[in-house]
């Protein structure tokens, strides 16, 4: 081997060595974990108008400290307290747009976009703080911070700034002490009512006016927590502090759902559960501090009165109609919910424990909201009447009502839960016949009275039980579907019908068209829809290539608005003969804009209009003074459920007894009842549990201004 075949073999063995390293070492590096740069923490920005020595600020500072130790750094939140990026309305948009991501607001600033909110405002409504901490806690809260869905935010806790009391130049123990008195208060309806409820001159002023106001005597007093009565120096021009824990200033504590929804489920669950564990360590600290402010306020010479129960009780007797007032506004679901609680807690009232009970079941947060708050608000009546006259059995009447949501389940939980207390009486039923079906069997296993004043379908009554519990003052379907068809052939030709798939929609689409059949007719075409649809275009369609000239409408709210909405977006503008369900919910003010081009026509029983008798006359004016409000808004609903339950009264008053069986027969064994929708001759019997008959039915329509009035009335 030469000199240059050696020197070839050498290079093209370190060639292959030095290859041979190369392949090794990448080899070793696939298995070597591979490292990557430090991912950036995510950063939250989280804005308040409160000053950095508040609790809220503490308890911001508490959260977004326990935030970035549960994410291991991962997740910061920046706090700008004090509106340093902008005022609480302009802090609202921002989140709404995602430019904010967590929002500490006042649940009074909240209230005009979340009506709900209102709720904390409710004066001398709660009977101690934590029963206002449980009642926003549990689930009036919940459906509460669920309302802000609606504008962008996702609700999770109440934090607060405390109770508010009243600042003066004199003392306030009696209502009679703030008569003719100019007191200053935030621009609020409900606020004002109170003040003015107490014989005292609302004023409202910008907070930060206050101050100058009361100094130069432009009002005479203030309402405010102790924070703010210090921290804004009303102390130091006004001589007296009556500590009434009157209303709450609770502070809303929510995120954008924008933020939200780009965030990984593990980030999104630390957030909003931290922010419920700070929750009771903010109210601590909030009521910890107020022991320092009254001291500062004492040691400033301001002489301090606290309310004993009793002038506590004159405050509250005053402002007891506020929550019945404001309840639609609020919700009568949150409303209604606050009072079964503390009912459980506390019983009938502060003031007695015996009493006769009356349950309501119904629907009043979906599609009946209205019909259920009109039905309560005819109950709450005839109990007014009836405790304002001793009661019955020389025991008040009370009243619940729990909220089924139109779910059967939770209407069967109602029943068994009512069935447990031992002051039952009966329960009262609401708008849902499909609900109440699936309740029978339940009610007839109890035997529980149960009484209808809405609910149509012909079997809730004719149920084929021989002990039959059930009583209804309203209309049965299998006179209804003729009355209406009838109705609808006399006055218009070829209808279409547009029905629910329902029991109820079913029931009144077999009888009209027994009664087509009958008369050698038939319907130009049928549409059946399901509950919870919302697209009906392909549906409409039908209708127009049937050659309809009117249609026949059996429907719910919900439902029922889509039709309208979809027959009026085809251009579909032909006469409307509807049963009654679309009333119930808020079908008008969702579309009053197109029903001034519809001719729209429903059932409807008896009606102030209709029987203007004394005792209806006196049910109207009553319903005006006790929910301060000129109209009602289904006065059936509020007619029908006074008369049931006035009947019940007389049932219980024959029976001398609260006994189920006693309570059904003495309903089967009534005398003569003159009421407000009829005269009972008499109302039930053993084999008619039905009071109303089609001499009780008529044809309704809507008023420009959402008035119900017969078809025939100008």
């Amino acid at each position: 081997m030469n000199f240059y075949v050696k020197v070839f073999l050498s290079i093209v063995a370190v060639l292959f060595l030095a290859l041979l390293i190369t392949f090794e070492t990448k080899d070793q590096e696939k298995l070597q974990p591979q490292s990557s740069p430090q991912q950036s923490p995510i950063h939250l920005r989280f804005g308040h108008n409160t000053p950095v020595d508040s609790a809220l600020h503490q308890a911001a500072l508490r959260f977004a400290s326990e935030v970035k130790r549960k994410s291991e750094g991962k997740l910061i939140i920046d706090v700008f307290p004090a509106q340093a990026l902008g005022n609480d309305y302009q802090m609202v948009e921002m989140a709404r747009k995602g430019e904010l991501d967590v929002l500490l607001t006042p649940t009074a600033k909240m209230s005009v976009s979340v009506p709900s909110m209102q709720y904390a405002d409710l004066p001398f409504y709660f009977p101690t703080r934590q029963d206002l901490y449980e009642m926003l806690d549990s689930e009036p809260g919940e459906i509460i911070l669920h309302d802000m869905k609606s504008i962008g935010l996702v609700g999770v806790t109440f934090w607060e700034n405390g109770f508010k009391h009243f600042t003066s130049n004199f003392p306030i123990l009696s209502p009679s002490d703030l008569k003719g008195k100019k007191v200053r208060v935030m621009k609020s309806r409900m606020i004002m009512e109170q003040i003015d409820s107490f014989g005292a001159i609302s004023i409202p002023i910008d907070f930060h006016a206050t101050k100058e106001a009361l100094r130069d005597k432009v009002v005479d007093a203030q309402e405010n927590p102790l924070i703010a009565i210090v921290s804004m120096g009303f102390h130091e021009v006004q001589s007296d502090l009556t500590l009434s824990e009157h209303a709450f200033l609770g502070y809303v504590l929510s995120f954008s759902d924008i933020s939200l929804s780009k965030l990984p489920n593990s980030f999104r669950s630390i957030l909003m559960q931290t922010a419920k564990e700070v929750t009771p360590w903010e109210r601590a600290e909030t009521q910890r501090r107020e022991i320092e402010l009254l001291d500062i306020i004492a040691k400033s010479g301001v002489r301090i009165h606290a309310l004993s129960k009793e002038q506590r009780q004159e405050f509250v007797r005053l402002v007891a109609h506020i929550p019945e007032q404001f309840e639609e506004i609020i919700g009568t679901d949150v409303m209604s919910k606050s009072k079964e609680l503390l009912y459980n807690k506390y019983g009938a009232s502060l003031e007695h424990k015996e009493h006769i009970l009356i349950g309501i079941d119904a629907d009043v947060s979906l599609g009946g909201t209205i019909a259920g708050l009109e039905i309560k608000r005819g109950v709450e009546l005839a109990v007014a009447e009836i405790n304002a006259k001793g009661g019955v059995l020389s025991k008040p009447l009370e009243v619940i009502l729990k909220d089924h949501r139109v779910v059967a389940s939770k209407g069967i939980q109602n029943i068994e839960e009512f069935s447990q207390n031992p002051n039952l009486v009966a329960i009262i039923g609401g708008k849902q016949s499909a609900v109440m079906m699936e309740e029978v069997s339940t009610i007839q296993r109890l035997k529980i009275p149960y009484l209808i004043p809405w609910a149509a379908v012909a079997k809730l009554v004719d149920n084929g039980y021989e002990e039959n519990y059930l009583f209804r003052i309203s209309a049965n379907d299998a006179l209804v579907s003729s009355y209406i068809i009838k109705y609808a052939m006399e006055h218009h030709e070829k209808p279409a019908i547009i029905v629910e798939n329902s029991l109820w929609g079913r029931e009144n689409l077999h009888a009209m068209k027994e009664y087509l059949a009958q008369h050698e007719m038939t319907f130009a075409t049928e549409v059946i829809f399901n509950r919870g649809q919302m697209d009906f275009t392909q549906a409409f369609e039908k209708i127009k290539a049937s050659g309809a000239k009117s249609i026949i409408l059996i429907a719910d709210t919900i439902e029922g608005t889509k039709v309208v909405e979809e027959l009026h977006k085809q251009n579909i503008l032909l006469p409307i003969v509807s049963h009654w369900g679309i009333i119930g919910g808020r079908f008008f003010e969702e579309n009053k804009n197109i029903l001034s081009q519809m001719d729209l026509e429903f059932f409807q029983t008896g009606a102030f209009s209709k029987n203007p008798t004394q005792a209806s006359q006196n049910l109207l004016e009553a319903y005006k003074a006790r929910y301060k409000t000129e109209e009602m808004q289904i006065d059936f609903a509020v007619a029908q459920a006074y008369d049931i339950t006035q009947i019940l009264a007389l049932a219980i008053t024959n029976a001398q007894s609260i006994e189920a069986s006693k309570i059904k027969k003495a309903l089967e064994n009534l005398p003569t009842y003159k009421g407000v929708v009829k005269t009972y001759t008499p109302a039930f019997t053993a084999t008619r549990h039905d009071a109303l008959n089609e001499n009780d039915f008529y044809m309704a329509k809507f008023t420009k201004d959402g008035r119900i009035v017969p078809v025939d009335q100008k």
